[in-house]
């Protein structure tokens, strides 16, 4: 059978597809090893990059072990903290590889209408994210990098998850009044985007500056409503590089006001994103994304349960990591949303032609 140029254009969007949401879910493998490794104390588990003192992998015979300290007399062997590193480091570096052949891929098929711009920026950008995970630890865990780090994770994701909606995702169909029912909730869905981004970026800086544990206590901090805080060293970004900041170099003041804006960061967005999906479900039911408003709502829900649960548990692993990886699932959430509504447009309609009084003759 013979094929034609359309069947060839359907393999390959196809294939790369597959490619694009192996990608996507390795990515989200990625970031729960990132919060593993964070809430392990394990980010300087090996003091040098991409190697681990030197070695492949962690090392651990007494021989190894020698020859390692000998190189980094100020960064004794800890194997319990070395593997959560280098397992996260073995992780993205296969990421980073699935990005490449994704990149060539669309670049060696690009006549076929595959989106290889797309995946070339991917690609570009892991380069960069690979330069974060490098400063990350030779400027020993400084928390303004380990914060863009983070949130070049999330931007890898994002973008993956794009790249395999264009490549696979059916946008819905609607009729006028419908389509434009739900391009008027655009700008709302955009704006929750917004607030899903901004609350990733409090919730790295918490993370990089060792707050989540700064407050124990639900709704208040240390019994009180407005505990004492430091904002100006909380949100210092100017802080200098030099130290160690593996376990924080900030005040409990300054943590508690970080701490206190991600709740309520975490507050607003509960609110404004649970108001707009109640305002969208109509419409978005009618035009066969309710399922999708439904599962928005549920990862926010789970999100808030586990945020909560961290506080008053005092911050468990397994728990802290499952709030890392659906933090990530509610910004994929919204971005699904968005790109599910982006076709629709408000109509414009022609202004309606004046009316000429004429007047009788006598």
């Amino acid at each position: 059978m013979r094929t034609t140029a359309a069947d060839r254009r359907d393999h390959h969007r196809r294939f790369m597809a597959r490619l694009a949401l192996v990608a996507t879910v390795l990515t989200v493998v990625v970031v729960m090893l990132g919060a593993w490794t964070r809430l392990v104390h394990a980010g300087l588990g090996c003091p040098d990059w991409p190697g681990c003192y030197g070695f492949l992998s962690v090392p651990q015979s007494a021989e190894h072990i020698a020859i390692a300290e000998a190189r980094f007399p100020h960064a004794p062997v800890d194997v319990s903290k070395g593997w959560p590193e280098m397992i996260h480091r073995y992780a993205a570096g296969t990421l980073s590889l699935l990005v490449f052949t994704l990149a060539g891929y669309g670049f060696r098929h690009r006549r076929e209408g595959l989106p290889w711009k797309h995946a070339l920026f991917i690609a570009g950008f892991v380069v960069l994210q690979a330069a974060f995970g490098m400063w990350t630890v030779t400027l020993k865990l400084w928390p303004q990098v380990v914060a863009l780090h983070l949130l070049g994770g999330f931007t890898t994701l994002s973008l993956l998850f794009l790249l395999t909606l264009r490549l696979r995702g059916k946008q819905p169909k609607a009729g006028a009044r419908l389509a434009e029912a739900l391009a008027r909730m655009k700008p709302w869905v955009f704006g929750a985007m917004m607030l899903v981004i901004i609350q990733i970026a409090l919730g790295a800086w918490t993370a990089a500056n060792y707050a989540a544990v700064a407050c124990t206590d639900l709704p208040t901090c240390h019994g009180e409503w407005w505990p004492q805080m430091d904002f100006r060293h909380g949100f210092d970004i100017t802080q200098a590089v030099g130290p160690n900041y593996l376990g924080g170099q900030l005040t409990n003041d300054g943590r508690v006001a970080i701490h206190v804006t991600h709740r309520f960061g975490a507050l607003v967005l509960t609110i404004y994103l649970s108001l707009l999906l109640i305002r969208l479900w109509p419409a978005a039911r009618e035009a066969a994304m309710g399922r999708w408003v439904a599962l928005a709502g549920g990862v926010l829900l789970a999100q808030v349960a586990l945020g909560v649960a961290n506080v008053l548990m005092h911050i468990p692993l397994p728990i802290a990591v499952a709030h890392n990886a659906l933090g990530a699932g509610l910004l994929l959430a919204v971005v699904n949303l968005l790109w599910r509504i982006q076709p629709f447009h408000v109509v414009r309609r022609a202004p309606k032609p004046a009316r000429i009084k004429q007047e009788l003759p006598a």
